[in-house]
């Protein structure tokens, strides 16, 4: 089992909409393309389920094909699988470090517990090293990755609460 903490913080970090969206977001979808108009960083707006499907199904790089692929197998996942489904097969599977898939994994390795006794800080700075798990550690946290943990501390005590049928 994984702590509900590491559930809140990945949404609050990766996909504020998560309950709300049918696989895609098209509201993200859209602000990310006015803010890449702007800026040189450019910012995705891929779902917690869109990012499954690639993890499960498909290979890691950017092309149109893969992405057409992607977003059907996100529609088929949030037919045939549901939300709390696609949430457990995307914490068994992401990458959290060098050779290290999983919440559960990264849990024992970085803080020596179960996944399901992550409190909210712990598993704020695990959602915080996703975008670049190779680069960040959360046992050697960089000023900007202490940051980071620290707004989505707020994000998931700002959005609504995410609750499964345990």
């Amino acid at each position: 089992m994984i702590s509900p903490n590491m559930v809140q913080a990945v949404v609050a970090a990766e996909d504020n909409n998560y309950m709300k969206h049918f696989g895609i977001d098209f509201e993200a979808i859209q602000k990310a393309a006015e803010l890449n108009k702007k800026s040189k960083v450019l910012r995705g707006a891929s779902t917690i389920s869109q990012q499954t499907a690639k993890n499960v199904f498909l290979w890691p790089d950017r092309s149109w094909v893969r992405k057409g692929l992607e977003v059907y197998f996100t529609e088929l996942i949030e037919i045939f699988w549901g939300k709390e489904r696609i949430m457990e097969v995307y914490l068994n599977v992401i990458e959290m470090g060098e050779g290290i898939y999983g919440v559960e994994e990264a849990a024992q390795t970085y803080f020596h517990k179960p996944a399901s006794n992550l409190n909210p800080h712990e598993a704020a700075i695990l959602a915080a090293i996703l975008p670049n798990p190779r680069k960040w550690s959360p046992v050697h946290p960089t000023n900007y990755l202490l940051r980071k943990q620290q707004r989505i501390i707020r994000a998931m005590n700002r959005i609504d609460r995410v609750e499964f049928g345990n």
